[in-house]
């Protein structure tokens, strides 16, 4: 099923994703089936060896099987269920020092080693328009390994009237606490990969993801005015099991707003966001100004992966990439002269293992090992996220970790770790952090956001905005957004609250490249303080 097809048939559009809902529609108990590992190996023999017989001096292999779940509610009926497989094989070769790529949905030994002799022919082809040779980091083989998503329930199994009467459940409790309207939706995603390459590895992985967004609705039937408020969950690396709605993992604010870590309970949540939205609805516009900022880990997680995790990318840096919002100020002499990114609080990491995180995964798309490492240290620039084929860019002898593709079909590239804000290192709680503000502003949920071609100038919103006078939180209100040049932002970053309060947000959806692909990747901190930021009042008037 395409993307436009879906969103047809769903009957409403998710403004701000990039779906990728490519290939066939297939049954439910289909989701639990898988390809068999020695087929597997088969196959990438067959086409490492007619890679090898074409000219080619290194080629790669992913056999991919990615399933998809998508159920999606309004009220009390359900508009969609989808179940999507796509199945294939993508053969990445260096021949006569360039790159080339095939790929083919028909697992044949016939197909395999036609579309391996293919990719050896397009770079061949290639190799006559580059200027040097392409220069791969080692990359050392591991053998046969295998890597799991560490789930404690695997959420294709789960049965489907489970999944439908959790949502229609959770609507009617939105629609009983306020809420004029409600889309809830279940997307849930498995993605079987294996990986071999001519350096001697055979890597077979078992990913999972999860997420549950929400949108209630609350109108003034008078006015015909409306207020919205989205889940305050995150999408995660992990099973059914994070709908447990475990206690432990609630986090709840000073003025009482529950958020959620590695467990979320929805119909709690619903029914907060009826009565936040309609509270929304009365609640007074911003006055425009200066303020400190309080920004909880749900609203700072969006503002991490614009200003730091795509300027951050190697490829932006270098000019090579420039789609989704353009390539980056972050420029390599920036490095060099240990540019100040922020203050001595901020300390960046990059992390392709944190456990339930989306981009968490042995092994990424090149065979690489995954880890974590850093970025900015005591508010300096240290490093960038590089692949294979940039290392050297940076004099370094090893990949980290971080290339990837959405699908069998698609050339794996570099794409965003995992990016988080450190907690800080002293013991410091929400309501510590608030009661220091005079005159600020605590945000918690990511809203709309907007940023220039280079990430340096940006403007983000939120879900939830309460006023702070002399140390208090005083009242919710609305229209609330602030403006930030990037390094000004995080140079005005006063204080990050410790590791109990740490958390992960993060995109299910993120976009990149020509054409298109999308990846999965969190963004944790504790919650942080900024001064002195402007806020602009997002209200328009219609005369």
């Amino acid at each position: 099923m395409q993307r436009r097809d879906f969103l047809k048939a769903s009957g409403f559009g998710l403004a701000g994703l990039t779906l990728p809902f490519y290939g066939n529609a297939i049954a439910a108990e289909d989701l639990l089936s898988s390809l068999d590992v020695g087929m597997k190996k088969s196959i990438a023999d067959a086409a490492m060896q007619a890679a090898r017989d074409a000219g080619a001096t290194y080629c790669d292999v992913r056999i991919g099987r990615y399933l998809r779940q998508f159920v999606i509610t309004r009220e009390d009926k359900v508009q969609n269920v989808v179940n999507t497989e796509s199945t294939g094989v993508g053969i990445r070769v260096i021949a006569n020092g360039a790159w080339g790529f095939a790929a083919t949905n028909d697992l044949s030994p016939k197909s395999v080693v036609k579309a391996a002799q293919q990719a050896a022919a397009i770079a061949k082809a290639n190799a006559g328009t580059r200027t040097e040779p392409v220069q791969l980091a080692k990359a050392p083989g591991v053998g046969e390994v295998s890597w799991k998503t560490p789930i404690r329930k695997n959420s294709m199994a789960v049965p489907l009237k489970e999944k439908v009467d959790l949502l229609l459940g959770a609507n009617a409790d939105a629609i009983k606490a306020g809420a004029d309207f409600v889309n809830s939706m279940l997307f849930l995603v498995n993605e079987q990969k294996y990986f071999a390459s001519t350096d001697g590895s055979y890597i077979d992985q078992d990913v999972h993801r999860i997420w549950t967004p929400f949108t209630v609705t609350a109108v003034d039937k008078e006015s015909g005015k409306f207020r919205t408020r989205a889940e305050l969950s995150a999408p995660m690396g992990m099973g059914f099991e994070y709908l447990d709605a475990d206690p432990a993992q609630k986090f709840v604010s000073p003025n009482g707003v529950t958020n959620y870590g590695k467990s979320y309970d929805l119909r709690e949540d619903i029914v907060a966001a009826a009565k936040h939205a309609r509270a929304k609805l009365n609640a007074p516009s911003v006055k425009p100004g200066k303020y400190d900022l309080v920004l909880d880990p749900s609203h700072t997680w969006l503002t991490i992966h614009e200003s730091i995790g795509h300027p951050l990318e190697l490829d932006r840096v270098l000019g090579y990439e420039a789609n989704y919002a353009g390539t980056s100020f972050a420029t390599l002499d920036k490095l060099k002269d240990k540019f100040k990114y922020g203050s001595d609080k901020v300390n960046i990491f990059a992390d392709k293992v944190q456990p339930g995180s989306l981009g968490a995964v042995g092994y990424d798309d090149e065979g690489v090992k995954t880890k974590k490492w850093d970025l900015i240290k005591d508010g300096t620039l240290v490093d960038y996220q590089a692949i294979r084929d940039q290392a050297h860019i940076l004099g370094k002898t090893e990949s980290d970790g971080c290339c990837y593709a959405d699908s069998w079909s698609s050339v794996q590239f570099q794409r965003m770790a995992n990016v988080s804000l450190a907690p800080g290192k002293q013991k410091l709680s929400v309501a510590d952090m608030i009661k220091d503000v005079e005159n600020g502003i605590y945000i918690i949920g990511d809203g709309s956001f907007s940023i220039d071609q280079q990430r340096y100038n940006a403007q983000f919103g939120g879900q939830l905005f309460f006023e702070i006078k002399d140390g208090k939180i005083t009242q919710q209100i609305e229209d609330v957004a602030y403006q930030i040049r990037t390094p000004e932002f995080w140079n005005a970053c006063v204080a990050v609250c410790d590791e109990s309060d740490y958390r992960l947000g993060g995109s299910f959806f993120d976009g990149k490249g020509q054409p298109g692909q999308v990846s999965a990747v969190s963004h944790g901190s504790a919650t942080a303080r900024f001064n002195g930021i402007n806020v602009i009042n997002t209200a328009r008037s219609l005369g």
